[in-house]
Order: C-alpha cells, then structure tokens, then sequence
C-alpha cells in the first residue's frame, strides 16, 4: 500500500513495483497533514495485515525562519510528522503485537538532534518522531515488533532538489544533490537494519554529527548550529546540518 498526494505518481511507482517484482500493489492518494488522513488510510488497509509500516513523509519545503511563515504552517507540520505517525503506530501497532511479527519505521532527521535556525517545527517534530521512535521499541521489541527510527543525513530527495534549485544551490532538478545518500541506498539500509533499532543513522555525515554534537553541552552546540547556519552555504538546507 502506498501513500502520497499525487496519484500519478503513485501509479507510476505501483507499476515499477508490478513490473520488478510481480506482487499485488495498492494505492491512496492523501494529504497527510488533513485531518481525515488517518481515516481514510485506516479504512484503505482494513482488509489487509499490514506486516511493515514505514512513515517516511514530513520534509519542510520552505526552511524559512519560524515568524516568517503563517503558523498554520508550523501546525500543519505537527499533523504530518506527529499526531498521523502516532495514531498509525498506535492503528497498526496492536495487531502486530497480538500476531507476535511485524515492524514499524520512522523516518527522523539530523535536523532533529538539536535546534537550529530555520527548523524550529520540523527540528521539534523530527526529534518527536526520534525519541516517539526509541519510546516505541522500549515496549514493543520484546513482544516481536521491530522498531526503528531512521535518522537521516543528507539525503538526494526530490524536496530537496527542488529547495536547492530554488536557493541558486543546484542547476536542476534533474542533478543529484552533491554528497547526498540516494533514497535507494537509505530505505535499503532501513530494510537491513530493522532488527537493529531502536535508532540508525542513515549516512556518515549523521553519525559524525551525532557523535560531535552529542559531545558538547547543548547550549554550546546550539550556538554552534546558529554559527554555521549564518556563515555557509550548506546552512541553506534542511539536513545540511546534520
């Protein structure tokens, strides 16, 4: 079953998956920042034991600072990359357990191991999903539920080619994002590592990140993230941070 806004998109990629791997693929084209977002997956999956939940949505398309944009837009970031994922976890979470089998992923980000200019809410609801995902795999790993939060660095999306492309940082939307991970190689990664939750970070650059800011005071590490963020041009993207 997969989700997304654009059903022409939606139809392209259930073809690809046809085509390669012969399985049955379903589709639901939603908003999952609407208020019927979870009803409406809810009543899309009622017939089928979903096995793998893997939440990957909630980048932020403006990276802009938080009074400059209308704080609908920061609330809607809270529905997209909190309040769905929790009542989906919350949905799917149940059968598995009674099952004994299945697995849930999170997709967090570098933006979300401290504050930084530009990312107050989706900073904020990244580190939601971080620790909602840690939280997660306390209760459930023992009672044959693998949970994983996914914790990605700099990663070649097509959000981020278009904010790129947008900021004078990319030719085109066509090029990849120089040093990024590919979206196959992380959701790969992902598949890898479910057994091994509940954190992974996705990319060397998240690690390094992690490792170096998790040594520092937080105070001192968010002064740093306001220096960097002011001074280079790799601050004008969400996960540059990382």
């Amino acid at each position: 079953m997969l989700l997304a806004r654009r059903q022409t998109v939606l139809d392209q990629v259930a073809a690809a998956i046809r085509k390669d791997t012969g399985v049955e693929v379903r589709s639901i084209a939603v908003d999952l920042a609407d208020d019927e977002a979870v009803a409406s997956i809810v009543a899309a999956t009622d017939d089928l034991d979903v096995g793998l939940l893997m939440y990957c949505a909630g980048a932020d398309p403006n990276y802009r600072p938080f009074l400059a944009e209308p704080v609908e837009s920061a609330l809607s970031m809270v529905q997209r990359n909190c309040v769905v994922p929790m009542r989906l976890c919350h949905h799917f979470a149940a059968p598995m357990v009674a099952r004994g089998t299945g697995s849930i992923v999170l997709v967090s980000s570098g933006g979300g191991l401290i504050g930084a200019p530009n990312m107050v809410a989706y900073g904020a609801t990244k580190a939601f999903d971080m620790v909602m995902a840690e939280a997660l795999w306390a209760e459930l790993h023992e009672r044959g539920v693998d949970v994983l939060g996914l914790v990605l660095g700099l990663t070649d999306t097509p959000a981020l080619r278009r904010l790129m492309v947008e900021r004078g940082q990319l030719a085109s939307v066509d090029e990849p994002v120089p040093g990024a991970a590919s979206a196959r190689t992380v959701a790969a990664g992902a598949i890898a590592n479910l057994g091994n939750g509940p954190t992974w970070l996705a990319g060397d650059d998240v690690r390094l990140g992690f490792e170096h800011l998790g040594a520092m005071p937080r105070n001192d590490a968010v002064r740093l993230m306001v220096q960097v963020a002011g001074s280079t041009m790799g601050g004008d993207t969400p996960e540059a941070a990382s």
